[in-house]
């Protein structure tokens, strides 16, 4: 639960130094199980953090090939990846090869639906997570909550400390705690625009990591009227604040991209998956970011998604979200109740492999085919 390591600290300097010693004897011990045994592929959990991400780098050092993966909320899916980190979401092959193929009604209808779930903080699917955890209000009851006027409303959403959706995909930030830090004391002098930092509701999952609105209040102590900070815990639906937001402000959260759906700007500040697809402002240096931002704020009218992007936003969130998970029958969590459900000898039937055998083969590294 940690982005940031201050080298003078002694608690921080005895973690960095722990994490680096188990790091390495975790390198060593796999570049020699590797080299004498010359797998073919390697196949690792997130591929990115602790000793997880370490196997994953000697894979590729050596040249083997490198499967990884991760579990979504969702029931019978996985996330996959051949040759990168799961965590960071590559979706070019399904950019690729799906994107440009039309949307049906209904395909538009199932994202609706998805969304609509998560508007009224309600499961979804196969599903036990909340994403929110108080239904819509709807935009005027949330304006009148937040005491908001007739100024633009920017929304910033920030994701989870330490989450590895979000480590290492800085890019002109060293970090997103820099970014939010330098971000909220730009907005307190710009007192003709209102801002609404959305502290992400997964927050309340992880209460030993540090919140982001700690961090907002160390970079203003004096909060100005003008800035909200909406905690994880507080009474309001991120999806109310999407609909009244004119700006979108996101580093990696998917939250961005269901903006950029309702049509609204987004500057898009981490290396995120759906960053670089025609529907965000990319900005690659703090001197662009600011400069976008005196852009997009001086004629926000002028910036708002044309039919065709806010189009291919959608299109590319029910690959994202339907096409990007495949088919898997176990998960590492209630593992036993999902066995109950698919033992072995169903999974390797020809019921099982009709569903499966295509992720089993991605598994291996076998190249994907779309059915």
């Amino acid at each position: 639960m940690r982005e940031e390591v201050d080298m003078n600290d002694a608690g921080d300097r005895a973690l960095y130094d722990l994490r680096i010693e188990r790091n390495t004897f975790a390198a060593k011990a796999a570049i020699k199980w590797m080299q004498i045994n010359k797998p073919d592929v390697v196949l690792i959990p997130n591929g990115l953090i602790l000793e997880m991400g370490i196997v994953f780098r000697v894979a590729r050092y050596l040249g083997i090939d490198a499967v990884t993966y991760e579990f979504n909320d969702q029931r019978e899916q996985i996330w996959l990846a051949q040759n990168s980190s799961i965590m960071k979401q590559d979706t070019d092959y399904i950019v690729d090869a799906r994107c440009h193929l039309p949307m049906t009604d209904e395909m538009f209808e199932r994202v609706a639906d998805l969304e609509n779930a998560r508007r009224g903080a309600r499961v979804w699917g196969k599903s036990k997570r909340l994403w929110q955890y108080v239904s819509s209000q709807g935009a005027q009851e949330t304006r009148k909550l937040l005491n908001l006027d007739d100024r633009p409303v920017v929304m910033l959403a920030a994701n989870v400390l330490g989450d590895s959706l979000t480590l290492g995909r800085d890019i002109f930030a060293a970090s997103m705690t820099e970014w939010i830090t330098k971000t909220v004391q730009y907005f307190a002098k710009r007192t003709d625009v209102q801002m609404v930092i959305r502290v992400h509701p997964g927050e309340k999952l992880v209460p030993q990591a540090k919140s982001m609105g700690t961090v907002v209040r160390e970079a203003l102590p004096e909060l100005p009227d003008h800035i909200h900070v909406i905690g994880a815990l507080d009474k309001i639906n991120t999806y109310d604040l999407i609909e009244i937001a004119d700006v979108g402000l996101a580093y990696t959260t998917t939250v961005g991209l269901e903006t950029a759906m309702n049509g609204r700007p987004v500057i898009s500040c981490g290396q995120t998956h759906y960053r670089g697809r025609g529907i965000t402002l990319d900005p690659n240096t703090w001197e662009e970011y600011y400069a976008t931002l005196e852009k997009v704020l001086a004629d926000i009218p002028a910036h708002q998604l044309n039919e065709k992007q806010t189009e291919f936003a959608w299109n590319y969130a029910y690959r994202f979200f339907f096409e990007y998970p495949r088919p898997f029958p176990w998960r590492l969590m209630n593992f036993w109740d999902d066995l109950e459900v698919w033992p072995l000898e169903k999974v390797l039937s020809e019921e099982g492999l009709a569903q499966f055998k295509d992720t089993f083969d991605f598994l291996v590294n076998e190249p994907f085919t779309w059915k």
